[in-house]
């Protein structure tokens, strides 16, 4: 199964500025990140990022977060306890029409734009906590979730490394950053090939 771009979305976990410092190769973490979302933009995939508590650990970096369609705050280790779902799956519109052309547990509700996006890259920090967490917790809400390995980061190589291996197990997919690129654009024939290309370089 390889990615599509008009059904994924990307979720970037945490890229704060207190935490970066401490991050295992967090400039290099840092900017794949940024690579992912560039890419995301060229193709039209939203992008949505998270913080954690930033008044501890201050705001997103600025290169990410001026990617980012939304940012969510969050004091939850886990996105998703503070209504992450809502922005990756927005509600439905009610069908317009008679409403009483049918009994109202038979009437089909209209999907929003966004509907349909079932797969979630992800990337972040700390991978062993928050992007841990969020991932799971996507899963259980039946999202198909792929893990840009070469964009997370922890404070130590055994805790990102140990995150993994329990990330695989439960079913996200493990990827990098230029397999995500490449999959979401498949062909050399593609029109953002170059900038894609050059962004990779």
């Amino acid at each position: 199964m390889l990615l599509d771009p008009e059904d994924s979305q990307l979720l970037l976990v945490d890229y704060q500025a207190r935490l970066m410092p401490a991050v295992h190769e967090g400039a290099a973490v840092q900017q794949n990140a940024v690579r992912l979302a560039q890419i995301a933009k060229l193709l039209d995939v939203p992008v949505w990022g998270t913080e954690e508590n930033p008044q501890g650990l201050g705001p997103l970096v600025p290169d990410v977060r001026e990617l980012c369609r939304k940012v969510l705050v969050k004091t939850h280790f886990s996105a998703v306890a503070e209504g992450l779902v809502d922005l990756l799956r927005p509600p439905m519109r009610q069908h317009a029409g008679n409403a009483r052309s049918l009994p109202k547990h038979l009437q089909k509700r209209q999907p929003e734009p966004e509907e349909g996006r079932s797969s979630i890259v992800v990337a972040g920090c700390e991978t062993h906590v928050c992007l841990l967490q969020t991932a799971l917790d996507l899963i259980d809400e039946e999202f198909d979730v792929w893990v840009v390995t070469d964009a997370c980061g922890s404070r130590t190589e055994k805790n990102r490394d140990a995150a993994f291996d329990r990330l695989a197990a439960a079913g996200c997919e493990l990827v990098t950053t230029e397999m995500v690129a490449f999959e979401w654009i498949r062909s050399s024939e593609h029109e953002a090939f170059k900038d894609v290309l050059r962004l990779i370089k």
